[in-house]
């Protein structure tokens, strides 16, 4: 190829052409003493990069969060960057910029965007898997590729890559007004919960019950079985022991404060 058609050829476009040119104010910014007149310094530079914060923030749309949202995170990343760049490393501000903006925006889908917490590694894992399961598609013939396939590309174990697969179909919580596939009759999610059983507490209430039941004295026994079983008053009640009921009463009062200590105090 001749200099000729090398010098028609237009020149590449660079991947930020709407990195301004700051570099001397970064100079300044190094050399002054912290105070008013860097941070004015550093407010123009964020100012004049801002255009490229917004276009780094429209790359992830349509994920959940509005646009306005996104590139005010962007802007923090911006900000970030700026305050922590030091020209003297050798390296361009845009170098720099471009992955701190990118990485605030991911690390706010990451903190902030899940329905329930989800633990660190479960996220690294679903964004494997994820790049895994793209990158696998484009070579595959018609078909997703299989777990083991995702598990070999990606140096993951089978249970690593389901884990990660899970994760993926679970960024957002489903409502519980949500109708059920495969339904005609608006059938939803609410309607497949099963209500609270009161007899449950009753149940262990009763068996918590038992074995103290046991241990008490012959009349103390009776006296319960009487007035809670056969439902007598505790005149009648007394009348059939031959005793008073007050001392009737006495009785009832004590043996139920004793089972309920026994209970609350047995640590089974």
């Amino acid at each position: 190829m001749s200099v000729r058609t090398q010098a028609r050829r237009p020149s590449a476009r660079h991947p930020h052409d709407d990195a301004p040119d700051t570099a001397e104010m970064f100079e300044k910014i190094a050399a002054l003493p912290d105070g008013p007149e860097k941070n004015a310094l550093r407010q123009q530079v964020v100012s004049a990069w801002m255009p490229m914060a917004d276009r780094l923030a429209r790359q992830f749309r349509n994920r959940g969060e509005s646009l306005e949202d996104l590139q005010q995170i962007a802007a923090l990343g911006l900000v970030k960057a700026v305050a922590r760049y030091d020209p003297a490393r050798g390296n361009t501000f845009a170098s720099f910029a471009v992955p701190t903006v990118v990485g605030e925006v991911k690390r706010h889908f990451r903190d902030h965007m899940w329905g329930t917490h989800v633990p660190r590694r479960v996220q690294e894992l679903r964004n494997q898997v994820r790049v895994a399961e793209r990158e696998l598609s484009y070579s595959l013939d018609q078909r997703g590729p299989s777990v083991q396939e995702i598990a070999a590309y990606a140096h993951l174990s089978d249970q690593e890559v389901r884990l990660g697969l899970e994760a993926m179909n679970s960024y957002s919580p489903l409502s519980l007004d949500a109708e059920l596939p495969g339904t005609e009759d608006g059938y939803s999610l609410t309607e497949t919960l099963g209500d609270l059983e009161p007899g449950y507490d009753w149940v262990v209430d009763r068996e918590a019950l038992k074995p103290q039941l046991r241990s008490l004295p012959y009349r103390e026994r009776q006296i319960l079985y009487l007035r809670f079983f056969r439902g007598m008053s505790q005149s009648r009640i007394a009348e059939e022991l031959g005793i008073s009921q007050m001392h009737v009463s006495r009785l009832l009062s004590r043996t139920c404060a004793t089972l309920r200590d026994r209970v609350m105090a047995d640590p089974a």
